[in-house]
């Protein structure tokens, strides 16, 4: 959900499953073509009112080790910063800023990995964001990140 496209765009593709495995969770197909590559990726407002965000992982996901590739475990972390931040975002155009990321565990084929986290601070063009990702193995991921707020430029 990077690259200085509108929330708004987004809000336009966005997709309640109706049926399978992810039926009542939403998802965003066409929304950005690298996540689509690299997913999907879905999410849902959890019991507590915040969201989830989670992805079945799949051999495509594994490193040449067998474990889920890191670079999958960050596009997944980017995703689910714009979910977590999107009422802070309010449609605003917005950019991942900085990314920090510990990579603490991993997941295998078949596994289900979650994501949860907060805004820790939302300001006027920065959002503050962390969060955590998981596996049944347990924790794969903190992360925190910034998300800048932009305009569009005049041509």
């Amino acid at each position: 959900m990077d690259g200085g496209v509108s929330e708004n765009d987004y809000t336009s593709k966005l997709t309640l499953v109706t049926e399978g495995e992810w039926k009542g969770w939403h998802c965003y197909p066409g929304g950005d073509p690298f996540e689509d590559l690299a997913g999907p990726f879905y999410y849902r407002i959890g019991d507590d009112g915040r969201p989830v965000c989670a992805f079945r992982a799949e051999q495509k996901h594994m490193n040449g080790g067998g474990f889920m590739h890191g670079g999958c475990v960050m596009t997944f972390a980017d995703f689910c910063l714009f979910v977590i931040a999107r009422d802070v975002i309010d449609g605003s155009r917005t950019v991942t800023a900085t990314f920090n990321g510990e990579f603490v565990g991993t997941a295998r084929p078949g596994e289900i990995v979650e994501c949860t986290g907060e805004v820790v601070k939302p300001g006027k063009s920065m959002v503050f964001v962390r969060g955590i990702i998981t596996a049944p193995g347990g924790p794969v991921m903190s992360f925190s990140s910034v998300l800048k707020k932009t305009t569009v430029r005049a041509s």
